[in-house]
């Protein structure tokens, strides 16, 4: 028995697999895989934006650090 519905996990498609292989019904099976295929891209896609975003951000504090020095350099030579 094949479950729609939102959200639905990976899981669950490999457990909806495994029923159609136990009772034989291997219509189903060509959508299972498009569909385990789907959710493994965008798990896939997923941790790549979150690497990207760490990336980022780590990034981001590299900047700032240097911005805050050249802002302190500023200062002494205005001082000067």
């Amino acid at each position: 028995m094949i479950r729609n519905y939102p959200n639905r996990t990976l899981c669950a498609v490999f457990e909806d697999m495994r029923n159609a292989y136990k009772t034989y019904n291997f219509g189903s099976i060509a959508s299972l895989i498009e569909e385990a295929q789907m959710l493994a891209n965008r798990m896939e896609a997923k941790l790549e934006n979150a690497h990207d975003y760490e990336r980022q951000r780590e990034e981001l504090r590299k900047l700032n650090k240097e911005i805050e020095k050249l802002e302190t350099k500023k200062e002494t030579l205005e001082e000067k």
